[in-house]
């Protein structure tokens, strides 16, 4: 892993993870711009568009399946992120940045909000594929 020049905040990769982690803007933030990880976030959008042009009478969450495994992922991320000890965040991202890393209230308020919209996003996916795959999209 590359020295960084610049304190990395843990706060705002957990915020990134939460906002826009679904395309990997905390991957990027924290590991550059040619993370692999982060670029497999990226790829969910183009493999939606696949899944639409290839299958345009399929039902339309099948559309954005694809989208919303990468969310999960992200909210996953966002929670490891955020319950990262400080030392271990700084040793791991802030190596040669001279600061220190102090996560706050704000940080915890981040980790309950990720925690809601992360189980109600897996609940809500897993509820839906599961209607879909069973009955056939009987329910509606």
């Amino acid at each position: 892993m590359t020295t960084p020049t610049t304190h990395k905040n843990k706060t705002l990769a957990t915020f990134l993870a939460l906002v826009l982690g679904g395309i990997g803007a905390h991957r990027f933030y924290l590991r550059g711009s040619l993370d692999r990880l982060g670029l497999l976030h990226v790829t969910s959008i183009p493999i939606a568009g696949m899944v639409w042009g290839l299958a345009q009478d399929a039902n339309p969450f099948y559309h954005v399946l694809p989208f919303l495994v990468s969310w999960i992922v992200a909210f996953l991320e966002a929670l490891v992120i955020g319950l990262t000890p400080d030392e271990k965040f700084d040793a791991a991202f802030n190596a040669g940045a001279g600061k220190q890393s102090d996560s706050g209230w704000v940080l915890a308020l981040l980790l309950v909000v990720t925690m809601m919209l992360g189980t109600v996003t897996l609940i809500g996916t897993i509820s839906r594929l599961f209607a879909l795959l069973f009955t056939g999209n009987a329910d509606g």
